[in-house]
Protein backbone atom coordinates (compact mmCIF):
# COMPACT_ATOMS: atom_id res chain seq x y z
CA UNK A 1 0.00 0.00 0.00
CA UNK A 2 2.62 2.64 0.91
CA UNK A 3 4.36 1.30 -2.13
CA UNK A 4 1.98 2.27 -4.41
CA UNK A 5 1.16 5.93 -2.72
CA UNK A 6 4.83 6.85 -3.28
CA UNK A 7 4.80 5.35 -7.37
CA UNK A 8 1.80 7.99 -7.65
CA UNK A 9 3.37 10.50 -5.98
CA UNK A 10 7.04 9.99 -8.17
CA UNK A 11 4.52 9.63 -11.74
CA UNK A 12 2.78 12.93 -10.72
CA UNK A 13 6.42 14.81 -9.36
CA UNK A 14 7.78 13.01 -13.01
CA UNK A 15 4.74 14.76 -14.91
CA UNK A 16 4.50 18.14 -13.71
CA UNK A 17 7.95 17.98 -14.71
CA UNK A 18 7.71 16.61 -17.99
CA UNK A 19 4.40 19.40 -18.33
CA UNK A 20 6.31 22.23 -16.38
CA UNK A 21 9.35 21.43 -19.23
CA UNK A 22 7.43 21.31 -22.02
CA UNK A 23 5.58 24.71 -21.00
CA UNK A 24 8.90 26.09 -20.47
CA UNK A 25 10.43 24.57 -24.08
CA UNK A 26 7.01 26.00 -25.62
CA UNK A 27 7.58 29.31 -24.07
CA UNK A 28 11.14 29.36 -25.42
CA UNK A 29 9.73 28.66 -28.82
CA UNK A 30 7.71 31.17 -28.59
CA UNK A 31 10.13 33.88 -26.89
CA UNK A 32 12.21 32.95 -30.38
CA UNK A 33 9.55 33.19 -32.40
CA UNK A 34 9.02 36.91 -31.16
CA UNK A 35 12.63 38.27 -31.41
CA UNK A 36 12.80 37.03 -34.84
CA UNK A 37 9.33 37.97 -36.21
CA UNK A 38 9.05 41.43 -37.81
CA UNK A 39 7.23 44.10 -35.99
CA UNK A 40 3.75 44.90 -37.04
CA UNK A 41 5.17 47.97 -38.39
CA UNK A 42 3.06 50.32 -41.75
CA UNK A 43 4.27 50.00 -44.94
CA UNK A 44 5.35 54.58 -44.77
CA UNK A 45 6.74 53.13 -41.31
CA UNK A 46 6.89 54.84 -37.65
CA UNK A 47 9.15 57.39 -35.60
CA UNK A 48 9.84 56.21 -32.29
CA UNK A 49 10.59 58.60 -29.70
CA UNK A 50 13.07 57.92 -26.40
CA UNK A 51 12.88 60.31 -24.58
CA UNK A 52 15.14 61.84 -21.62
CA UNK A 53 14.70 58.74 -18.53
CA UNK A 54 12.75 56.35 -20.27
CA UNK A 55 13.63 52.86 -19.71
CA UNK A 56 12.71 49.63 -21.87
CA UNK A 57 9.36 49.46 -19.47
CA UNK A 58 8.71 52.73 -21.02
CA UNK A 59 9.66 52.13 -24.37
CA UNK A 60 7.86 48.94 -24.44
CA UNK A 61 4.55 50.67 -23.35
CA UNK A 62 5.09 53.25 -26.30
CA UNK A 63 5.46 50.50 -28.96
CA UNK A 64 2.31 49.09 -27.36
CA UNK A 65 -0.12 52.43 -27.76
CA UNK A 66 0.61 51.20 -31.29
CA UNK A 67 -2.02 48.86 -32.53
CA UNK A 68 -0.30 45.93 -33.60
CA UNK A 69 3.13 46.95 -33.29
CA UNK A 70 4.13 44.82 -30.41
CA UNK A 71 2.93 41.37 -29.35
CA UNK A 72 4.83 40.98 -26.24
CA UNK A 73 6.17 43.69 -24.21
CA UNK A 74 6.92 41.19 -21.46
CA UNK A 75 9.41 39.19 -24.26
CA UNK A 76 10.90 42.73 -25.24
CA UNK A 77 11.98 43.72 -21.55
CA UNK A 78 13.04 40.35 -21.09
CA UNK A 79 15.16 39.85 -23.81
CA UNK A 80 16.84 43.63 -22.86
CA UNK A 81 17.45 42.77 -19.43
CA UNK A 82 19.15 39.33 -20.48
CA UNK A 83 21.32 40.91 -22.88
CA UNK A 84 22.05 43.77 -21.25
CA UNK A 85 20.31 46.11 -23.53
CA UNK A 86 18.05 48.14 -20.90
CA UNK A 87 21.11 50.41 -19.35
CA UNK A 88 22.50 51.31 -23.05
CA UNK A 89 19.25 53.11 -24.39
CA UNK A 90 19.94 55.65 -25.86
CA UNK A 91 17.81 59.21 -25.94
CA UNK A 92 16.62 59.86 -29.75
CA UNK A 93 14.45 59.56 -32.62
CA UNK A 94 14.51 56.49 -34.62
CA UNK A 95 13.17 55.09 -37.80
CA UNK A 96 10.77 52.01 -37.38
CA UNK A 97 10.74 50.07 -41.14
CA UNK A 98 8.49 47.45 -42.60
CA UNK A 99 10.70 44.25 -41.62
CA UNK A 100 12.31 45.10 -38.49
CA UNK A 101 12.25 42.62 -35.49
CA UNK A 102 12.02 43.27 -32.21
CA UNK A 103 15.62 42.44 -31.82
CA UNK A 104 16.41 44.75 -34.64
CA UNK A 105 15.11 47.73 -32.87
CA UNK A 106 16.29 47.32 -29.58
CA UNK A 107 20.23 47.00 -31.15
CA UNK A 108 19.49 49.91 -32.68
CA UNK A 109 18.38 52.23 -29.76
CA UNK A 110 21.22 50.81 -27.75
CA UNK A 111 23.66 51.69 -30.58
CA UNK A 112 21.99 54.86 -31.00
CA UNK A 113 21.50 54.67 -34.47
CA UNK A 114 18.84 57.83 -34.66
CA UNK A 115 17.46 59.39 -37.59
CA UNK A 116 19.76 61.71 -39.15
CA UNK A 117 17.87 64.94 -40.83
CA UNK A 118 19.27 67.07 -43.57
CA UNK A 119 20.06 70.93 -44.08
CA UNK A 120 22.07 71.92 -47.12
CA UNK A 121 23.79 74.80 -46.90
CA UNK A 122 24.04 76.54 -50.57
CA UNK A 123 26.91 78.03 -52.30
CA UNK A 124 26.93 81.31 -52.20
CA UNK A 125 24.26 82.26 -49.62
CA UNK A 126 25.33 84.98 -46.98
CA UNK A 127 25.80 84.32 -43.33
CA UNK A 128 22.61 85.66 -43.13
CA UNK A 129 20.69 83.47 -45.35
CA UNK A 130 22.59 80.49 -43.25
CA UNK A 131 21.39 81.88 -39.93
CA UNK A 132 17.65 82.25 -41.47
CA UNK A 133 18.04 78.49 -42.54
CA UNK A 134 19.18 77.64 -39.53
CA UNK A 135 16.21 79.33 -37.49
CA UNK A 136 13.67 77.50 -39.64
CA UNK A 137 14.60 73.84 -39.81
CA UNK A 138 12.34 72.03 -37.03
CA UNK A 139 14.55 69.58 -35.92
CA UNK A 140 16.98 72.12 -35.01
CA UNK A 141 17.06 73.60 -31.03
CA UNK A 142 17.40 77.28 -31.42
CA UNK A 143 20.25 78.76 -28.79
CA UNK A 144 21.30 81.88 -31.63
CA UNK A 145 18.03 83.48 -32.18
CA UNK A 146 18.44 86.59 -30.73
CA UNK A 147 22.34 86.43 -30.74
CA UNK A 148 23.88 89.25 -32.86
CA UNK A 149 26.59 88.40 -35.17
CA UNK A 150 29.79 89.05 -33.30
CA UNK A 151 27.78 87.42 -30.60
CA UNK A 152 27.80 84.35 -32.49
CA UNK A 153 31.52 84.32 -33.31
CA UNK A 154 32.19 84.66 -29.57
CA UNK A 155 30.36 81.18 -28.68
CA UNK A 156 32.02 79.99 -31.68
CA UNK A 157 35.59 80.66 -29.65
CA UNK A 158 35.87 82.89 -32.70
CA UNK A 159 35.60 86.20 -30.64
CA UNK A 160 36.04 89.74 -33.32
CA UNK A 161 35.57 87.73 -36.45
CA UNK A 162 33.60 88.39 -38.88
CA UNK A 163 31.35 85.61 -40.09
CA UNK A 164 30.61 85.80 -43.54
CA UNK A 165 32.91 83.47 -45.57
CA UNK A 166 33.50 81.39 -42.72
CA UNK A 167 31.30 78.54 -43.34
CA UNK A 168 31.18 75.53 -45.38
CA UNK A 169 28.32 75.25 -47.95
CA UNK A 170 27.70 71.15 -47.85
CA UNK A 171 24.41 68.62 -46.76
CA UNK A 172 24.87 68.28 -42.77
CA UNK A 173 22.91 65.53 -41.32
CA UNK A 174 21.82 65.72 -37.57
CA UNK A 175 19.52 64.21 -35.16
CA UNK A 176 16.82 66.18 -33.69
CA UNK A 177 17.71 68.65 -31.01
CA UNK A 178 20.81 69.22 -32.63
CA UNK A 179 21.85 72.93 -31.99
CA UNK A 180 22.33 75.82 -33.88
CA UNK A 181 25.23 76.26 -32.15
CA UNK A 182 26.94 72.91 -32.81
CA UNK A 183 25.96 73.23 -36.47
CA UNK A 184 27.65 76.41 -37.09
CA UNK A 185 30.73 75.29 -34.97
CA UNK A 186 30.59 71.80 -37.57
CA UNK A 187 30.06 73.84 -40.74
CA UNK A 188 32.95 76.54 -39.01
CA UNK A 189 35.54 73.57 -38.57
CA UNK A 190 34.61 72.57 -42.08
CA UNK A 191 35.45 75.83 -44.22
CA UNK A 192 38.61 75.98 -41.72
CA UNK A 193 39.96 72.77 -42.97
CA UNK A 194 39.38 73.50 -46.62
CA UNK A 195 41.02 76.66 -46.72
CA UNK A 196 44.04 75.84 -44.68
CA UNK A 197 44.47 72.77 -47.53
CA UNK A 198 43.62 75.10 -50.12
CA UNK A 199 45.95 77.56 -49.28
CA UNK A 200 48.87 74.67 -48.43
CA UNK A 201 48.34 73.76 -52.19
CA UNK A 202 48.18 77.47 -53.67
CA UNK A 203 50.01 78.63 -56.93
CA UNK A 204 53.28 80.23 -55.86
CA UNK A 205 52.55 83.65 -57.76
CA UNK A 206 49.07 84.42 -56.07
CA UNK A 207 48.74 88.32 -55.85
CA UNK A 208 47.33 87.09 -52.30
CA UNK A 209 48.72 87.53 -48.91
CA UNK A 210 47.40 85.05 -46.54
CA UNK A 211 44.26 82.62 -46.47
CA UNK A 212 41.74 85.08 -45.37
CA UNK A 213 42.57 86.96 -49.06
CA UNK A 214 41.79 84.07 -50.45
CA UNK A 215 38.70 83.45 -49.16
CA UNK A 216 37.62 87.02 -49.70
CA UNK A 217 38.11 86.37 -53.75
CA UNK A 218 36.96 82.82 -53.77
CA UNK A 219 33.39 84.69 -52.40
CA UNK A 220 33.48 87.09 -55.10
CA UNK A 221 34.19 84.29 -57.64
CA UNK A 222 31.64 82.27 -56.16
CA UNK A 223 28.95 84.92 -56.84
CA UNK A 224 30.31 85.48 -60.46
CA UNK A 225 29.62 82.43 -62.01
CA UNK A 226 27.59 79.38 -61.29
CA UNK A 227 30.02 77.11 -63.88
CA UNK A 228 32.22 75.24 -61.94
CA UNK A 229 34.62 75.31 -65.40
CA UNK A 230 34.43 78.83 -65.47
CA UNK A 231 35.47 79.67 -61.65
CA UNK A 232 39.44 79.85 -62.50
CA UNK A 233 39.02 82.46 -65.10
CA UNK A 234 37.14 84.24 -63.20
CA UNK A 235 39.55 83.88 -60.60
CA UNK A 236 42.36 84.61 -63.31
CA UNK A 237 41.02 87.87 -64.15
CA UNK A 238 40.71 89.19 -61.08
CA UNK A 239 44.46 88.02 -60.07
CA UNK A 240 45.64 89.89 -62.89
CA UNK A 241 43.81 93.23 -62.13
CA UNK A 242 45.06 92.78 -58.92
CA UNK A 243 48.82 92.44 -59.78
CA UNK A 244 48.58 95.55 -62.06
CA UNK A 245 46.56 97.62 -59.31
CA UNK A 246 43.38 98.06 -61.08
CA UNK A 247 39.97 98.46 -59.43
CA UNK A 248 38.19 94.94 -59.50
CA UNK A 249 35.01 96.18 -60.75
CA UNK A 250 32.65 93.76 -59.55
CA UNK A 251 29.02 93.92 -59.52
CA UNK A 252 28.31 91.29 -56.55
CA UNK A 253 30.83 93.29 -53.65
CA UNK A 254 28.63 96.57 -54.64
CA UNK A 255 25.25 95.02 -53.90
CA UNK A 256 26.88 92.98 -50.88
CA UNK A 257 27.84 96.55 -49.56
CA UNK A 258 24.19 97.86 -50.53
CA UNK A 259 22.78 95.58 -48.08
CA UNK A 260 18.77 95.75 -47.46
CA UNK A 261 19.28 98.84 -49.38
CA UNK A 262 19.36 96.46 -52.36
CA UNK A 263 16.44 96.64 -54.64
CA UNK A 264 17.21 93.72 -57.18
CA UNK A 265 18.30 96.49 -59.89
CA UNK A 266 21.60 97.66 -59.36
CA UNK A 267 22.17 101.39 -60.80
CA UNK A 268 24.77 103.73 -62.18
CA UNK A 269 24.53 105.86 -58.88
CA UNK A 270 24.94 102.73 -57.24
CA UNK A 271 28.63 101.86 -58.55
CA UNK A 272 29.71 105.21 -57.86
CA UNK A 273 28.41 105.97 -54.41
CA UNK A 274 31.41 104.53 -52.02
CA UNK A 275 31.21 101.86 -49.37
CA UNK A 276 34.05 99.81 -48.42
CA UNK A 277 32.84 96.90 -50.69
CA UNK A 278 32.44 99.07 -53.59
CA UNK A 279 35.24 97.86 -55.84
CA UNK A 280 34.45 100.27 -58.39
CA UNK A 281 35.50 103.08 -56.09
CA UNK A 282 38.02 101.19 -54.10
CA UNK A 283 41.22 99.16 -55.39
CA UNK A 284 42.07 95.67 -53.92
CA UNK A 285 40.08 93.18 -52.43
CA UNK A 286 36.64 94.06 -50.20
CA UNK A 287 37.40 93.91 -46.23
CA UNK A 288 35.75 90.40 -45.88
CA UNK A 289 34.05 88.18 -48.15
CA UNK A 290 30.88 88.41 -49.34
CA UNK A 291 29.22 84.52 -49.48
CA UNK A 292 30.04 81.14 -48.35
CA UNK A 293 32.38 79.83 -51.19
CA UNK A 294 32.38 76.23 -52.10
CA UNK A 295 34.96 73.55 -52.69
CA UNK A 296 35.58 74.85 -56.65
CA UNK A 297 35.33 78.67 -55.52
CA UNK A 298 37.93 77.76 -53.12
CA UNK A 299 40.45 76.31 -55.71
CA UNK A 300 39.91 78.37 -58.31
CA UNK A 301 41.22 81.17 -55.71
CA UNK A 302 44.37 80.01 -55.23
CA UNK A 303 45.01 78.01 -58.54
CA UNK A 304 43.80 80.69 -61.02
CA UNK A 305 43.73 80.25 -64.10
CA UNK A 306 46.31 81.59 -66.85
CA UNK A 307 45.54 83.86 -70.03
CA UNK A 308 45.65 87.89 -70.63
CA UNK A 309 41.86 88.29 -70.28
CA UNK A 310 41.15 91.12 -67.94
CA UNK A 311 37.72 92.00 -68.80
CA UNK A 312 34.40 89.70 -68.46
CA UNK A 313 30.93 89.85 -69.15
CA UNK A 314 27.66 87.98 -68.80
CA UNK A 315 26.72 86.26 -72.15
CA UNK A 316 22.99 86.12 -71.37
CA UNK A 317 23.30 82.50 -71.57
CA UNK A 318 24.74 81.11 -67.84
CA UNK A 319 28.33 81.87 -69.17
CA UNK A 320 30.82 84.67 -69.73
CA UNK A 321 32.41 86.40 -72.52
CA UNK A 322 36.44 86.67 -71.71
CA UNK A 323 38.12 89.91 -73.02
CA UNK A 324 41.69 91.48 -73.19
CA UNK A 325 41.08 94.73 -74.29
CA UNK A 326 38.51 97.39 -72.84
CA UNK A 327 37.51 97.74 -76.72
CA UNK A 328 36.68 93.92 -76.65
CA UNK A 329 35.22 94.05 -73.72
CA UNK A 330 33.08 96.90 -75.18
CA UNK A 331 32.02 95.00 -78.18
CA UNK A 332 31.11 91.86 -75.89
CA UNK A 333 28.49 94.47 -73.57
CA UNK A 334 27.23 95.57 -77.21
CA UNK A 335 26.85 92.41 -78.61
CA UNK A 336 25.18 90.42 -75.31
CA UNK A 337 23.43 93.12 -73.22
CA UNK A 338 23.54 96.03 -74.83
CA UNK A 339 19.68 96.70 -73.27
CA UNK A 340 20.14 95.71 -70.22
CA UNK A 341 23.73 97.33 -70.12
CA UNK A 342 21.71 100.71 -70.76
CA UNK A 343 20.70 101.22 -67.48
CA UNK A 344 23.25 99.16 -65.91
CA UNK A 345 27.19 98.76 -66.51
CA UNK A 346 29.04 95.96 -67.58
CA UNK A 347 30.33 93.38 -64.78
CA UNK A 348 33.71 94.87 -64.99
Amino acid sequence: MRFSVRLRLSLSIVLAVLVAGAALYGIHADYRRFLDTPLGVPTDGLVLEVKPGMGIGAIARELRRQPGLLRSAFYLKAYARFNGLAPRLKVGEYALAPGMTPRDLLERIATGQVIQYPLTVVEGWTFQQLRQALAAHPKIAQTLREASDAEIMARLDRPGRHPEGWFFPDTYHFPSGFTDEAFLRRALTAMEQRLAQAWSQRAADLPLDDPYQALILASIVEKETGLTAERPAIAGVFARRLREGMLLQTDPTVIYGLGAAFDGDLRRRDLVTDTPYNTYTRRGLPPTPIALPGAGALKAAVHPADGDALYFVADGQGGHVFSKTLNEHNQAVRRYQLRERMRCPADL
